[in-house]
């Protein structure tokens, strides 16, 4: 019987070890990505129910700081810089807490993203923006805590909260012009010297037309202020493929000089070996 025992034990330990109960979440996480003109919102959040609850004056106390959720933080992600109520919020991620009241509510947007809830010690140098918005109430009731990006337009959109009978949303907006007008002009202006580089080592490497190849790292050089060793050394070894090894050395030296510069041990290697086998 004892050894019957140890077998069984033996048998179903690693079982039960391995075993995990799944069981649906309270609130459940909810995820947004939404692009707004050319940037790109995301917001990470929980999502919990009413269940037959007062929700606001109640469950959530009327002027005091919320989690605006549950579990840890809702954080939102900006791709890049955004306006909010004329004040600049920079790109990056941020824990969005709130100050629910009857007729408004406190939107901050808060630094440290990593607590559970409300931070354990709150500082208000993490406060990257505050601000207040209009709370107006629903007609339908919403049992589930929703946050969306909605009133999309290309220089704007609205963040907005609606659980139980209540509904805030937020304008925020977005760098659309910059960026399009940057683009536009990029194209307009032709390719960067980095362009016509990354074009010639694509050409060399893949053993495609190296008279194209030459051409596209000679404009590189060209347009280059501080003419790169590396640029240089990709044109030593074009040249050394076209045969002329006396101006690959040449371009070598060049580009051996700049590493030995910018203390890069690696090229100054290259360049120095390269160099020594063409010279045979």
């Amino acid at each position: 019987m004892k050894k019957i025992l140890i077998a069984l034990a033996l048998i179903l330990g690693p079982l039960a070890s391995e075993a995990q109960v799944k069981t649906p979440q309270a609130s459940p996480k909810g995820y947004i990505k939404q692009t707004v003109g050319l940037t790109d919102v995301e917001v990470t959040y929980s999502r919990p129910g009413a269940r037959g609850r007062a929700v606001f004056g109640n469950l959530v106390p009327f002027g005091k700081l919320w989690r605006t959720g549950a579990n840890e933080n809702t954080i939102i992600n900006f791709s890049d810089d955004v306006i909010i109520d004329g004040k600049t919020l920079k790109k990056g991620k941020y824990a969005i807490y709130t100050v629910p009241r009857i007729e408004s509510w406190d939107i901050i947007f808060y630094l440290s993203t990593d607590n559970w809830g409300l931070p354990e010690n709150w500082s208000d140098a993490y406060v990257a923006l505050k601000t207040t918005v209009k709370e107006e109430a629903l007609p339908t009731p919403v049992e589930t805590f929703t946050i969306g990006i909605n009133g999309l337009d290309p220089n704007f959109g609205y963040l907005d909260i609606s659980w139980e009978n209540s509904h805030v949303a937020l304008k925020f907006e977005v760098p659309t012009a910059k960026i399009a007008t940057a683009s536009i002009d990029k194209a307009l202006a032709g390719p960067t010297w980095n362009d016509y580089f990354a074009a010639s080592q694509y050409l060399f490497q893949s053993n495609g037309n190296i008279e194209t190849a030459r051409n596209y790292v000679d404009k590189a050089l060209d347009m280059s202020s501080d003419k790169p060793y590396y640029v240089s050394r990709l044109k030593s070894l074009i040249q050394a493929k076209q045969g002329d090894k006396k101006g690959a050395i040449e371009t070598a030296k060049a580009s051996l000089a700049s590493a030995e510069a910018a203390n890069n041990a690696d090229y100054v290697k290259l360049n120095k070996d390269s160099i020594a086998e063409w010279s045979r």
